[in-house]
């Protein structure tokens, strides 16, 4: 299998996992850690069920092949995500020495791998990684489209319900006639 391949296949399998984090109602986002061309790390967005705002895909990720490997440091394996990395996750990679990242869709708001910032190489850190983006990019970004177009329906619908809801309880109270004290005295009085 060509190197072309063995990305397109792993970044496939994060496809999958982020499907995972979709079906969680998390965004879709999944990541996959390779070491000697063995799955040693998996892991999709959690930070909603896991109440926890450091649960990224690729943290969960990098957790995991961590406890595999028994050791922080991942020197020899790459990380494959279906999103460019955040600040936190390109840090996290840095710290455990990954040897190369490899995603899918950038992210032009928080990328840190090259599309806003790069915090995997620059000057300041001791530990250089290597990335690749765009891979399997048309399908990465599809399926983040997707859930944020879905995303995006459910809440109109729920809006629209409120004000549904709203306007009948306005138009109930316009409709029964409001019995003031003058009105009660009056109805004593017939």
């Amino acid at each position: 299998m060509t190197q072309t391949e063995l990305d397109h296949q792993f970044m496939l399998r994060a496809i999958e996992l982020a499907g995972n984090a979709e079906a969680e109602g998390e965004v879709p986002v999944g990541a996959v850690v390779v070491h000697n061309g063995v799955v040693i790390g998996e892991g999709w967005n959690r930070l909603i069920g896991q109440h926890d705002a450091t649960a990224h895909a690729e943290m969960m990720a990098l957790r995991q092949a961590g406890k595999v490997l028994q050791n922080y440091r991942l020197l020899d394996a790459t990380l494959y995500v279906t999103l460019e990395p955040c600040p936190m996750c390109a840090s996290a990679m840095v710290h455990s020495r990954i040897g190369k990242v490899v995603y899918g869709a950038s992210d032009a708001k928080t990328g840190a791998a090259g599309s806003v910032m790069n915090l995997l190489s620059y000057d300041g850190v001791n530990h250089h990684v290597a990335y690749q983006g765009g891979v399997l990019d048309v399908e990465c970004r599809e399926q983040l489209q997707a859930f944020f177009r879905r995303r995006r329906a459910e809440k109109k619908v729920e809006k629209d319900a409120r004000r549904a809801a709203l306007a009948a309880e306005g138009s109930e109270m316009l409709e029964k006639p409001k019995r003031t004290p003058k009105n009660v005295t009056a109805d004593k009085n017939d």
